[in-house]
């Protein structure tokens, strides 16, 4: 049996992430799962691929706060609401994450110049508002509708325990599943299965899985150190998962309908690719 272990969402984009228990899906990824983001003085987005120390910034959710706080400098945590309303002194923008450009907003200078103060460069913390749809790359929407939060690619990814077991069996080091990432991680079935996953239920919830998720140097930061720590595992994964010029470890979903998960819920697969 296939069964949901582990659900995590990312609230802005290269920071740490928070496991839960349950959450609720959304057509744009889970509840609150990349709905923020720093970017620079031109508005463009910050990644662990070029700055990996992001990783040292952890996240919690607390009643209506998201909590930011930083693993290795004594300052003091700064907290953001949850269900953010622009204002006057809100300066809308454009952010732009890869080769899209995004309507958001500043969520407060303040908080902008304490994450600029511990990085020791200027950056802003922006939000995406419910009216700003990103639309998923359309090579691969199931609808013309589909719309994504400010992920890579895709509102949504899952990764078996059992392809990282695999993985860690061909390493000299094992490394923990959150180097990649997931919003989903399920127990059971064979390894690197769910990249042959098309339609399938996670709890009474349908999703399609519509891309191999490719990867790429960001999965070498050391999540707890925030430093590149190394090749492993991309060198591992290149020399057997590649396709083409990508190196694939999951697969990136989109959900058929809103609703909720939980941990535990049986995943049950319906429909592979090619069949």
């Amino acid at each position: 049996m296939l069964q949901l272990s582990e659900i995590w969402v990312y609230p802005i984009k290269s920071l740490g992430g928070i496991s839960l228990q349950e959450s609720n899906v959304t057509h744009r990824g889970l509840e609150r799962d990349r709905r923020w983001m720093l970017v620079d003085d031109k508005g463009v987005f910050l990644s662990q691929r070029e700055n990996p120390e992001l990783a040292l910034f952890e996240t919690e959710m607390e009643e209506d706060f998201l909590i930011i706080s930083h693993r290795e400098k004594t300052v003091e945590k700064v907290k953001v609401a949850l269900y953010p309303t622009a204002n006057t002194d809100t300066e809308n923008l454009d952010a732009v994450v890869w080769d899209d450009t995004v309507a958001a907003y500043e969520v407060d200078k303040t908080i902008s110049n304490w994450f600029s103060e511990i990085l020791g460069y200027s950056v802003r913390l922006v939000y995406m508002p419910e009216e700003s749809h990103r639309k998923v790359d359309s090579d691969y929407a199931v609808t013309p509708e589909d719309i994504n939060s400010f992920s890579d690619g895709f509102p949504y990814l899952i990764i078996g325990q059992s392809s990282l077991d695999d993985l860690n069996s061909r390493m000299k080091e094992a490394v923990p599943m959150k180097r990649f990432r997931p919003n989903f991680v399920f127990t059971g079935g064979e390894s690197y299965e769910e990249e042959t996953w098309s339609e399938f239920t996670i709890g009474n919830l349908p999703f399609y899985g519509v891309k191999p998720c490719g990867r790429c140097v960001m999965i070498t930061v050391d999540p707890e150190k925030g430093i590149v720590a190394g090749k492993e595992p991309l060198l591992t994964l290149s020399k057997y998962k590649r396709v083409g010029n990508n190196v694939i470890f999951g697969q990136n979903l989109i959900a058929k309908q809103e609703g909720s998960v939980s941990i535990g819920d049986v995943v049950a697969v319906s429909k592979k690719i090619g069949f």
